[in-house]
């Protein structure tokens, strides 16, 4: 199986099918979704329905919390995420908003992976793995879900990283190189940070995925060109904070 780990398309829809179509190229036979398919970006219906037409192929979806706040829209935005809440909530038909609603905070592909947005550790407090005890805790709380689990792959922090835990215990971070496959032996606990498709914030405009090769072992972190500029273009012309076009502008 080659799994493609996409997370926070945050409804940005070039960058969505750029990031598919890569993966299908690079020979991808399953996709998972990994929360934040919503919020900042103009395009959430188009980006709900692509997703549901995966998941009705058997792709598994776990729910972000953009998903969580466009649900629950607050009545007065006091951030930028409320804002794009509040922009995004009312623009879902019913059947978006159900397939959000059903989304779980874990989810597995296969006995040893699973999903989950932000951490495993308490996953619905969207805690962010920025770091190695942040990553420990996450890896604990997977192996208490289940001890067989020896790949914890999520998203929420826009970047890539890869997390791993030697034979003595000792956790070790390493930095990926975009296209470079990374051995993952199923002898050792991993967690990666697969990064955002929709919303890179390391300086880097392209978007972000990573390819699991599960016969092989290994882990391939991904950046896509996509059209980034015609992205902005339409969140300025959807009337959303104007942040949000230079961020995808500038990636950051």
């Amino acid at each position: 199986m080659k799994l493609a780990l996409l997370a926070d398309v945050h409804a940005n829809l070039p960058a969505f099918e750029a990031c598919l179509a890569h993966a299908r190229a690079e020979g991808a036979d399953q996709v998972a979704l990994l929360g934040d398919l919503v919020g900042y970006g103009a395009e959430p219906g188009p980006v709900l329905e692509r997703a549901m037409a995966l998941a009705a192929q058997g792709a598994p979806c776990v729910r972000g919390n953009h998903e969580e706040a466009t649900l629950h829209p607050p009545a007065q935005a006091g951030n930028l995420g409320e804002q794009s809440a509040q922009w995004t909530a009312p623009r879902l038909s019913p059947a978006q908003r159900d397939f959000l609603a059903a989304l779980p905070l874990t989810a597995r592909a296969g006995p040893q992976v699973l999903l989950v947005h932000a951490s495993a550790d308490a996953p619905g407090r969207w805690h962010y793995v920025t770091d190695g005890n942040a990553a420990e805790r996450s890896m604990a709380a997977a192996s208490q879900i289940d001890p067989a689990i020896r790949y914890v792959f999520s998203g929420h922090v826009h970047e890539q990283a890869l997390y791993f835990l030697t034979p003595t215990a000792k956790l070790m971070r390493f930095a990926p190189r975009p296209g470079v496959p990374v051995p993952v032996p199923p002898h050792r606990q991993w967690l990666a940070i697969v990064g955002s498709c929709g919303q890179p914030r390391d300086g880097d405009v392209r978007a972000m995925y990573a390819l699991f090769d599960a016969a092989a072992a290994t882990l391939t972190f991904h950046r896509v060109a996509y059209d980034h500029l015609a992205a902005a273009a339409a969140v300025r012309a959807s009337g959303l904070p104007e942040f949000f076009a230079e961020r995808l502008e500038k990636g950051r």
